[in-house]
């Protein structure tokens, strides 16, 4: 399989984003919102859904083409490395050094913001352990979680056996999410209760393998993504109470489904649709490249905003706030991440084949 670079993904990273951002932003109950504007603001919180599919996919592609690679492990753990965990630490120690030293605010004690330098926060969170720090992290840590363990399976297992460990990662999340339900903790943090979604969007990459994300699909793709998007916006309509745990059962599995036929959508969908246009679009690309920034600093600068304008009214407050957000996130891109992005190119998995093929040749 070679890898063909789906641009309009960027432009679907750019919405998830932009989605958490509307729902950290409107879904604050002390604002006593409509609850129409407060149904919709709880759909964003989905966003985070829509990148682990997302990221599933994208990581599962890259793991099946290049585990003939000599150096599998080593190029994807210090390319991730290289993309998560500098811009992560360096929130941290804004977080936890920078701003405390710059308003005079008593540091947080280290025993308490441990869990979030060891990406252990949403076991913190799940099991009510004392804990302080960054809440929206926890997503970070399913993701690094699922790092840990899935290129391993992809090494391992065939195809068809990879399907076989989706389907298992599946039904042992629902299984944890019962049991966090009846002994009355919270499943939508905890990794294990939210790694199918990951795991589900490898099916993408399987899909994409035997040549199922064609034009000719993309209607079957819509339709089934209405079909889990109807019963799955109907819950999230009539619950909007977080702590339901009729929600945390079963709705994760009907938001990776509808994200996953989202996606296999666009993918299938030719150049010339207007979806794949919209999401190829200059400002859609641009959201999409700094949207690990978005997602870190949004929380922080609408903070900032709301403490600058606390009477402003919500509208052009919304637009400050996202605007701001999109300014710090764009010199955290071009000032800080890209100094150890350019650093991923000493890891490229192309250029290892492409020396393993000359020592091939000079070895005969």
């Amino acid at each position: 399989m070679n890898l063909k670079y789906h641009k309009e993904l960027d432009g679907v990273r750019a919405i998830a984003a932009f989605m958490v951002i509307f729902f950290h932003f409107f879904f604050v109950p002390a604002l006593n919102l409509p609850p129409l504007l407060t149904k919709i603001a709880n759909l964003g919180r989905t966003g985070v859904s829509l990148f682990f599919v997302l990221s599933g996919f994208l990581i599962t592609r890259i793991l099946i083409e290049t585990k003939e690679s000599p150096g599998y492990f080593t190029s994807f753990y210090v390319r991730r490395s290289l993309r998560i965990f500098p811009l992560y630490y360096l929130f941290l120690a804004l977080t936890f050094i920078i701003l405390p030293l710059i308003s005079g605010k008593p540091f947080v004690p280290f025993n308490l913001q441990v869990y979030s330098w060891a990406y252990l926060q949403n076991f913190a969170m799940t099991f009510r352990w004392p804990h302080v720090g960054p809440v929206h992290l926890w997503s970070l840590s399913v993701e690094e979680h699922f790092y840990l363990f899935w290129p391993l399976l992809i090494y391992l297992l065939s195809i068809r056996k990879i399907v076989v460990a989706i389907v298992l990662i599946m039904v042992i999340a629902f299984m944890v999410r019962l049991f966090l339900a009846k002994h009355d903790y919270e499943s939508y943090y905890f990794t294990f209760a939210r790694i199918d979604e990951l795991s589900m969007g490898a099916l993408l990459a399987i899909l994409e393998i035997k040549n199922k994300l064609i034009d000719k699909h993309a209607n079957k793709f819509l339709l089934s993504s209405m079909i889990f998007a109807i019963p799955t916006i109907a819950l999230l309509a009539i619950f909007t109470d977080m702590s339901n745990p009729i929600i945390y059962i079963i709705k994760y599995n009907l938001l990776a489904f509808t994200y996953l036929s989202m996606i296999g959508y666009v993918i299938s969908l030719r150049k010339t649709a207007w979806v794949k246009r919209f999401l190829r679009s200059k400002p859609m690309l641009f959201s999409g490249k700094i949207s690990y920034g978005l997602y870190l600093y949004h929380p922080l600068c609408i903070a900032t905003v709301w403490s600058i304008f606390p009477k402003m009214n919500l509208v052009p407050l919304f637009v400050i706030a996202v605007g701001f957000t999109f300014l710090v996130a764009s010199a955290s891109y071009y000032l800080f991440e890209l100094n150890f992005l350019k650093l991923k190119r000493f890891f490229d998995y192309k250029k290892e084949r492409a020396i393993r093929r000359e020592t091939s040749v000079i070895l005969k």
